[in-house]
């Protein structure tokens, strides 16, 4: 059993397999998935409130990427591109301070290709196989993450016909999906409930409105009020100086008002297999 907040080693060789293009994750013979074996200890007995903070974008800011690593609570989640250089150095770096990992997938948003979140954004103009070619590549690219969350996925996630191939690959592969909410006419929650697939949505952006401390610390108040009405609530953050230095301040306050600060995976929704 890991002690708190001690991750277990990646790569778990039963949870791989080799490609030609690098490793993809798959479930152990014996059962066990990549979320729950990646996953970052947490009381599951812990009846407080649970608030979930995940930091997505990290990777191209070689200095944005580090002050999350080491300046946040390691039950604050991180989440990397996987254009990123040095992916596998900051996966490393990142579950040794006791971060929980995912990977950011690239979905198209409403406004492409005027905002083109890259080469191998998932699109609703390619077919499902092409689709899924370019899921296997962001998987391909380091261990060790326990699921994936959609990058600007608003007209991605609200076409049926293509965002089911892809949580469907994601549940076979022992996977977790987190919607990050882009748009909310989302259907993944709807699609990953049906298939079993262990899912949680964004509550509240952070920061997407305004960058400033009192913007930050009024979004984290309503995280907290949403967490005590709804027992579980996650957050998203982007790797922002500002952002990171209000987190690091409000998780110190935490404790004396009841919440829990949780991992991603211990605000999972649907029917997780475990």
């Amino acid at each position: 059993m890991s002690r708190s907040g001690e991750l277990s080693v990646a790569p778990d060789p039963a949870l791989v397999e080799k490609t030609p293009d690098g490793p993809l994750p798959v479930i152990a013979p014996d059962g066990r998935r990549a979320w729950q074996v990646y996953a970052r200890p947490f009381e599951r007995g812990d009846r407080r409130p649970r608030i979930a903070i995940l930091i997505s974008g990290l990777g191209p800011s070689g200095a944005a990427t580090e002050a999350a690593i080491q300046g946040l609570p390691g039950a604050v989640s991180l989440a990397f591109w996987p254009y990123a250089d040095r992916i596998d150095n900051w996966i490393r770096l990142a579950r040794a301070a006791g971060h929980e990992v995912l990977l950011n997938l690239p979905m198209e948003p409403e406004n492409y290709p005027a905002f083109d979140p890259g080469p191998k954004t998932l699109l609703t103009s390619l077919s499902p196989q092409q689709n899924l070619e370019r899921l296997e590549w962001a998987l391909s690219r380091v261990t060790g993450y326990v699921g994936v969350v959609d990058s600007q996925g608003s007209r991605f996630t609200a076409s049926r016909r293509d965002i089911e191939p892809v949580l469907d690959a994601l549940n076979r592969r022992g996977l977790i999906f987190v919607d990050s909410r882009s748009t909310p006419l989302s259907l993944a929650p709807e699609v990953a409930y049906t298939m079993g697939l262990p899912w949680t949505s964004n509550a509240r952006f952070i920061d997407d409105a305004q960058v400033s401390r009192a913007a930050i610390d009024a979004r984290l108040r309503e995280l907290e009020g949403l967490a005590r009405l709804n027992k579980q609530v996650l957050g998203i953050g982007s790797p922002y100086p500002v952002t990171l230095e209000r987190i690091s301040a409000w998780a110190a306050t935490l404790q004396e008002k009841g919440i829990a600060l949780a991992p991603v995976t211990a605000v999972l929704e649907g029917k997780p297999q475990g």
